[in-house]
């Protein structure tokens, strides 16, 4: 009898076993607040959440009616830096068009304080910003993209239906056109 229910409390937790990786999510019900980071980063003026990639992968499955614009970015790069207000006036003018633009820091976790908050608040970036700490890229990258190098900057453009991902700086013409092309029937 005590093999049997040690048999039968195995398999229950077996079958209670989630798998958050490949698995989509429907934003439909879930809200930002069910994806708790791992830390938060904060002065007196703001806070940016920061992930490993574990956390982070639901964010790139989101199944709702919404189109989403992933840049993989970083304050140390140039081009990244320079395409920033083109996700910024996108995230303005297609914010009530059912698009969310979330800007993923890939700057350095001892350097967050000190330089990528203070870079928040000069460029006051209203775009969501979250910070993606996860030192095995290897891992990661080919499951946001196969074909991705690891090189940024590099944009994921998805809905529920759709992907397209860019590993380029973009325009805002450019990124304009590629939203589009993604929603485009």
């Amino acid at each position: 009898m005590k093999l049997q229910v040690a048999c039968v409390f195995f398999v229950f937790l077996i079958s209670c076993k989630t798998d958050t990786g490949k698995k989509k999510t429907s934003g439909a019900e879930l809200s930002f607040a069910d994806f708790p980071p791992k830390n938060v980063v904060s002065n007196d003026h703001m806070k940016v959440d920061v992930y490993d990639f574990e956390g982070f992968e639901r964010f790139l499955h989101i199944e709702d009616n919404k189109t989403y614009v992933v840049n993989f970015w970083a304050t140390w790069c140039k081009p990244c830096v320079a395409e920033l207000p083109y996700f910024e006036k996108l995230n303005r003018e297609y914010a009530d068009k059912g698009v969310e633009v979330i800007l993923v820091s890939l700057d350095m976790p001892g350097r967050l304080e000190t330089k990528l908050l203070p870079f928040l608040e000069e460029k006051k970036l209203t775009s969501r910003v979250i910070v993606l700490d996860d030192p095995k890229q290897n891992e990661w990258i080919p499951k946001v993209d196969r074909e991705w190098s690891g090189a940024i900057p590099a944009t994921l453009i998805y809905n529920d239906k759709k992907r397209a991902f860019y590993e380029s700086s973009m325009t805002y013409k450019e990124l304009e056109n590629n939203l589009n092309a993604l929603n485009a029937n």
